[in-house]
């Protein structure tokens, strides 16, 4: 690790935002951007890092949850970043070179090219959910294209924000990586810096704010906000494989994932049959509560009023209900154990209910035809579309993530994520004394007037 030229500001973890920012920028100034090199050595070291603290990642997770399944935190958390670091280190090279791109014939000889250059210092806010995920792999972008970046865990997970409070600046170094802890007074500062680029993860309506803070600085933002993801449940399915595939995805964290299967729209099934097929599975409850009395109290609020039925007697088990078209559950984010089932006629009516909601991080589809999924495809709008499984697609490091509309916009992982966090620059090396555009060159005889009248026919 590249040792920096006079010392640090220390503290970087009990520092404010604007205090981060500030020691960054000034390190950035003295020390320029990060090389590609050193890039490379810091994904690597995070890699190793997730795999020395894994356990004692779950412990704290599960600690801050009060009971989440430390497998699904080595699995969501702790092995998605691994993949993505390793996945970032191997294609660095080629996501950074610069790219030549064609001259018009008239300014031959000349060259031009774009590069990739990194934006500076990003601030990255994550949520709960998630709390190592949703913080690391913006991170992992935002590092392989070259930005230093200050981190905001969530204080609803104080177990874990102060572990990677203490382990992640320790590692990759505090030249590089910041991180600030505190509530809410704290986040809406975070919000309110002039970043050169900022994540935030999260609610609809807190992203609202995050955007409405971050335009006072004109700062660019990458948003992953949430929704009613559907499960479309088509008649060429097979009934028992699309409950077992909507049952497994929808008990990961509760259900408290962002692109969990929020509706099954069944289209030309029963809903008995459905729920027949469920308790079949042989998956009833979640290894993960719901996080705290705040969250169950908004749960049981918002399904108030409506038909609810428990897949099976086990305690906690998911819930499966029916509402009426204006019940809050036909049009609110249910993030948590419950699954609403709605019945529809046709395909065009199932479209017409997801048309009628803010466009979905997710579309999932089951026993889809060809044209059945052109329809969806050509008829919806959403961040993804997936056939046959939930959820499995965001490990994909090389699959672009993110939402459209209310459920967000820009992308992480991969190249896309690369790129969300870098300027394209154009590179231009003019070819010498001659070229056909220096006729047009004023002042223009008549002879050069008539020429630009030419080249526009």
């Amino acid at each position: 690790m590249k040792e920096p030229s006079s010392p640090l500001p220390t503290g970087a973890a009990d520092a404010g935002p604007a205090a981060a920012l500030a020691a960054l920028r000034a390190i950035e100034r003295r020390d320029g951007a990060l090389p590609l090199q050193r890039r490379g050595t810091l994904l690597g070291t995070l890699a190793a890092l997730m795999l020395r603290e894994a356990e004692a990642i779950a412990a704290a997770v599960d600690a801050d949850y009060g009971g989440r399944c430390a497998e699904e935190t080595l699995l969501a958390d702790v092995k998605l970043v691994l993949d993505a670091a390793r996945h970032a280190k191997a294609k660095l090279h080629r996501w950074a070179r610069p790219r030549r791109v064609g001259v018009p014939i008239p300014f031959l000889p000349s060259r031009a090219a774009v590069e990739p250059v990194p934006k500076g210092v990003i601030g990255i806010m994550a949520p709960w959910n998630y709390p190592v995920q949703l913080l690391l792999l913006p991170a992992i972008d935002a590092i392989a294209a070259g930005n230093r970046v200050v981190l905001k865990p969530s204080e609803a997970v104080p177990r874990t924000a102060a572990l990677l409070a203490r382990i992640v600046p320790e590692v990759l170094g505090e030249d590089v990586v910041r991180v600030v802890q505190g509530g809410p007074e704290v986040a809406a500062d975070f919000a309110a810096q002039p970043w050169d680029h900022l994540v935030f993860t999260g609610g609809t309506a807190t992203g609202a704010k995050v955007m409405q803070a971050a335009a006072a600085n004109l700062v660019p933002l990458t948003l992953e906000l949430g929704g009613k993801c559907p499960a479309i449940v088509l008649p060429g399915a097979d009934l028992g494989a699309a409950a077992r595939a909507i049952m497994a995805g929808k008990v990961v964290n509760a259900g408290q994932t962002c692109i969990a299967p929020d509706t099954v729209l069944l289209v030309d099934h029963d809903r008995g049959a459905f729920l027949a097929a469920c308790r079949a599975t042989g998956i009833a409850a979640p290894e993960t509560a719901v996080i705290n009395a705040r969250q169950q109290a908004r749960l049981d609020a918002l399904c108030a009023g409506a038909h609810l039925v428990p897949v099976d007697e086990v305690p906690g088990a998911i819930r499966v209900a029916e509402a009426q078209p204006d019940h809050p559950l036909q049009h609110e984010e249910i993030f948590g154990p419950v699954l609403l089932v709605q019945r529809c006629a046709t395909l065009a009516a199932a479209l017409d209910w997801i048309r009628a909601r803010p466009h979905p991080l997710a579309i999932y589809l089951f026993g889809a035809t060809a044209e059945e999924e052109t329809a969806v495809a050509e008829g919806t709008k959403s961040g993804a579309i997936v056939h046959g499984r939930c959820l499995e697609y965001a490990a994909y490091p090389a699959l672009p993530f993110g939402g459209v509309g209310a459920s967000g916009f820009g992308r992480r992982n991969g190249e896309a994520g690369f790129l969300e966090f870098s300027t394209l620059r154009a590179r231009v090396r003019d070819g010498g004394r001659w070229s056909l555009a220096r006729l047009l060159d004023p002042p223009r005889n008549a002879r050069g007037k008539a020429l630009v009248r030419q080249v526009l026919r």
